[in-house]
């Protein structure tokens, strides 16, 4: 099996805090994959280190056949990242952003003006390249932000929470596309919070309080734990991984963590 991603036991701490706890997981290449979890569950960080932009206290990791700790800038060469918040720059226009990126991924001439064609017609950008981002709604900055992402042809996408507080068509028409990717080939890392989303992924990957707590087909899950949707799911597992540790035990009483 050709695998893009493949931790094994890692861990990520800040001090005596640990964010990422002995995470395991093989991602084949080609596929989706979706992280679910709630806010602070550790999916960004985790996220993080697959970049090579954080590194791991301890395990280890390949993306890409390139290792995490040893070789994190020939990852970043060979994937593409969009991050919870926007990494847009408001005051250029839509072509203004895009040359910026094509000069963060040295691509130049010939090859950045077949790119940002190339990229501006597949986003369905064509009519925006001369709009400040200042001025786009929120659904718009996503594709901008994706075209960008997309400038350098990545192996891997990797995106953080990329819908969230976005339209509902909006989030469709970005889920589309990502969708699109995925059959020509590419792979796609997703975080999301909504349960529709997470159900179109080929893989997924349930985080809680650092723990992958399971990982699976969204189908060969919800049939092993004979529940009828990912809500439901998720609860389970959650419930399961809480009833082991004092510190969620609000969570079997009903409490918020």
């Amino acid at each position: 099996m050709n695998l893009a991603i493949d931790c094994q036991g890692l861990v990520k701490r800040f001090g005596t805090y640990t964010a990422v706890q002995g995470v395991s997981f093989q991602l084949p290449a080609g596929a989706i994959m979706g992280f679910v979890g709630p806010n602070g569950a550790g999916k960004t960080t985790l996220i993080r280190m697959l970049c090579g932009v954080l590194v791991p206290t301890e395990g280890r990791a390949t993306v890409l056949g390139y290792d995490v700790l040893t070789q994190p800038e020939e990852i970043k060469q060979r994937i593409g990242y969009m991050s919870q918040k926007f990494s847009l720059y408001d005051d250029l226009t839509v072509r203004e952003n895009l040359d910026f990126y094509a000069g963060v991924y040295s691509l130049q001439g010939k090859m950045a003006k077949e790119q940002k064609t190339r990229v501006i017609e597949r986003i369905g950008l064509v009519e925006r390249t001369s709009q400040l981002v200042s001025s786009l709604s929120g659904g718009w900055k996503q594709r901008v932000a994706l075209a960008c992402a997309l400038l350098h042809s990545p192996q891997l996408l990797i995106l953080d929470e990329p819908t969230a507080g976005v339209d509902p068509v909006s989030r469709r028409i970005f889920l589309d596309l990502i969708h699109q990717l995925a059959k020509e080939g590419m792979t796609i890392l997703v975080s999301t919070h909504y349960m529709d989303e997470a159900a179109t992924c080929d893989y997924l990957g349930f985080v809680f309080y650092g723990h992958l707590i399971a990982f699976g087909s969204p189908d060969e899950m919800k049939e092993k734990e004979a529940k009828d949707n990912l809500d439901d799911l998720f609860i389970y597992y959650v419930e399961n991984e809480a009833s082991d540790d004092p510190r969620n035990l609000a969570l079997k009483k009903g409490g918020r963590g």
